[in-house]
């Protein structure tokens, strides 16, 4: 094969002549059904490939041509690295006479891990990320202490791969030991003892980035031993397309397996437990059905288990163990129920109301104790810890609210500011507003929307509506420091809560998968039109982004309704609906999407699949598709074909730039902070300069 090279030159005002490269065409027909689908760029899902690499070098030649060609591009990224030039810091965890926390001071490319004795200690560095790789892009992806304190296991992730390889630290030298784990995926690591669960993959035969993943085994690994002699805990090479992970509770008293059968469309899990000595794990929910649940915690006689089982927003019972028997512990409630936890004795559990948090603490009865009284609406994580703490941390952040750290008295129920960002940011100069707009078949669908006060509503307005909508993921309220540049300029942010989403618990989320997924697209349609209707923006300033399933969901519906937008931006997208299950751990993904092998999922899944939805003759919005060369979630062999098949069919009847920027060492997101701008400042330059606007 051969791929030639484009060539890219300048016109008068915003607009560039572009020439895209020439994507040779292959006679690739898959037949699903009695239904023959052409795949002319099914060589490029060869990763390892010369013709591959030549085809992303000459594709991001044409790329960057373009974006540098754009004259602010560079004050834009000045204008984000001075926003995000600015001290970060992760709530502390306590272990023994330490607090941990991570810490970048601005612009670094990783947070770098440190201690301190008691909360007023010097702090000590622990591990710098940053120092582990020349580019910065080794990530410290696990730290996990065991119960003494002694021991650590740190995982590491290269360039943005989902790939893990584990270590383990002395916590009294700060010394790395000989341990090394390696193929490490869809994996925490549980400490019983001196050693710790964790859950691998088989080494994968071919590319490690692009096949499929198959077998997930637990095993146990006791620290100074080579992974050669870890101990298989659990497999089912039967059933290879399962994920097994498990946990251990807080006394390290038993370990808690979790067995997800998504491969086959089933969304739960099964639930065991072994107790420490013991060598069979017993079943606590032994079938896998489409109800989750998940270990709280043990108690006394059993364990609380979070389920949706008969409870599509949620609520907590009580296992006893020697009976084997259910019990109410806290009933479903209207609000879903987002997370629950215990720490000093007590229950934290989180619940969301129209999208944002509410914390409630609970004795280990089920008695309500009290509400944690929170800054404002917004989201908050945290109130993690151990039975003896008498305070735990929690973060708590909206759009015009940096992430600030509290500290909650347990005895007193009451929070107090432990650390403030350091940011240069004023709140009052921004207005956020909630609304909730009507979709196509009358289902109120909320969304914030966020801009600078004083804004006009004369539909002049550029706008970025960002969406996901799937595998039951809430899009929260959120600061973003690299936004704060964007609504100086008079930018309009919404972020749409659509339908696939746990904004309102399993049956939202049930609204937007499988055969419903049209639902999810005609909700965001729904909330363009809203916006042109009520002069936020209109068609001509109007741009949609959203990455991973949003990637598929910009694809979409930029298929069914082009007419609707500027710009697109699909990120990593999932825009190969009838493959994804063939790549990684796509075979996950089933149980939200369906799949091809289906018939009938195969006829919805056709009907709006990005890559075979693509109509030549259509003026398209100008598209920058972007994913990278590590990403093994997502492959970007989907992005690549997406690109070739636009660029093939639109390329010359569109008016608008039809682009795909591929980063290199970067995975399913930026694998660091430089990165990270760089791609954030490049949108923002593509959707100024093609609605022909410039950056002030």
């Amino acid at each position: 094969m051969t791929v030639i090279t484009a060539t890219l030159f300048a016109a008068n005002g915003s607009a560039q002549k572009i020439n895209y490269p020439k994507t040779n065409q292959v006679d690739h027909v898959d037949d699903y059904h009695g239904t023959k689908v052409q795949d002319p760029y099914h060589w490029l899902e060869d990763d390892r490939s010369a013709e591959t690499a030549a085809w992303v070098k000459a594709e991001n030649a044409v790329t960057f041509e373009y974006l540098d060609k754009i004259p602010f591009k560079g004050k834009i990224f000045t204008d984000l690295e001075k926003a995000y030039n600015y001290p970060k810091y992760s709530a502390p965890t306590k272990k023994g006479d330490y607090f941990y926390f991570y810490k970048n001071d601005g612009l670094q490319n990783q947070a770098v891990l440190y201690r301190q004795k008691g909360l007023n200690g010097t702090p000590e560095e622990v591990l710098d990320p940053n120092k582990l790789s020349t580019d910065g892009t080794t990530r410290l992806t696990v730290f996990s202490l065991s119960k003494n304190g002694n021991h650590a296991v740190l995982g590491f992730s290269k360039g943005g791969s989902d790939w893990q390889e584990y270590q383990v630290m002395d916590m009294k030298t700060l010394k790395m030991l000989s341990d090394r784990v390696e193929w490490v995926k869809i994996s925490g690591a549980a400490w019983q003892g001196d050693g710790f669960y964790y859950s691998r993959y088989p080494k994968p035969e071919g590319s490690a980035l692009a096949a499929k993943n198959e077998n997930h085994q637990v095993f146990y690994h006791q620290v100074g031993t080579e992974q050669s002699t870890d101990k298989l805990i659990f497999e089912d090479a039967a059933n290879g397309q399962r994920f097994h992970t498990v946990g251990t509770t807080e006394d390290e008293q038993y370990a808690v397996l979790s067995v997800s059968d998504r491969g086959k469309g089933k969304d739960g899990n099964g639930l065991w437990v072994m107790k420490k000595g013991e060598t069979k794990f017993a079943a606590v929910k032994e079938e896998i059905t489409d109800f989750s649940f998940g270990v709280v915690e043990n108690v006394e006689g059993g364990f609380l288990v979070e389920t949706n089982e008969n409870a599509p927003n949620s609520k907590i019972l009580f296992y006893e163990s020697k009976t084997k028997s259910w019990k109410p512990f806290l009933p479903e409630k209207p609000e879903p129920l987002q997370g629950a936890g215990t720490a000093g004795g007590k229950l934290f559990v989180s619940y969301s109301k129209d999208v944002t948090s509410r914390v409630y603490v609970y004795d280990l009865k089920g008695k309500l104790e009290n509400e944690v009284q929170l800054p404002g609406l917004g989201t908050v994580g945290g109130f993690g810890g151990e039975k003896e703490d008498t305070f735990v941390f929690y973060t708590y952040t909206s759009f015009n609210y940096p992430p600030t750290i509290f500290r909650y008295d347990i005895a007193s129920k009451k929070s107090s500011v432990f650390r403030e960002p350091e940011v240069s940011f004023k709140p009052n100069d921004y207005e956020t507003k909630q609304v909730f707009y009507p979709s196509k078949d009358g289902t109120k669908i909320p969304a914030f929307i966020i801009y600078k006060k004083g804004l006009k509503l004369d539909g002049s307005n550029p706008t970025i509506l960002y969406g996901y909508g799937g595998f039951n993921i809430s899009l929260t309220p959120a600061f973003s420091p690299t936004r704060i540049p964007f609504l100086d300029q008079g930018g309009v942010y919404v972020q749409a809560n659509l339908r696939g989403g746990s904004e309102y618990g399993e049956k939202w989320h049930e609204q937007g998968m499988k055969l419903k997924k049209q639902n999810v697209f005609d909700d965001f349609i729904a909330a363009a039109e809203f916006l042109i209707k009520e002069k936020y923006t209109s068609p001509a300033r109007l741009a949609i982004q959203g990455g991973s399933n949003g990637g598929l969901l910009v694809g979409a519906v930029m298929n069914q309704r082009p007419e609707l937008f500027k710009v697109a931006f699909p990120a990593v997208g999932v825009m190969d609906m009838l493959r994804f299950h063939k790549f990684t751990i796509g075979w996950n993904w089933i149980a939200d999407y369906g799949s091809s092998d289906n018939l009938e999922e195969f006829k919805v899944i056709y009907a709006y699949s990005p890559l075979h939805n693509i109509k030549s003759d259509v003026n398209y919005p100008a598209t920058m598709i972007t994913t990278a060369d590590h990403d093994d979630r997502v492959v970007p062999a989907h992005s690549f074909k997406y690109a070739a098949e636009l660029q093939e069919k639109a390329g010359t009847s569109s008016a608008n730039p039809l682009l795909i920027r591929i980063d290199t060492n970067s995975g399913h997101g930026a694998s660091n902070t430089k990165k990270a701008l760089e791609t954030q400042s490049d949108i923002y330059a593509f959707l100024f300069y093609n609605m022909g606007l410039s950056w002030k």
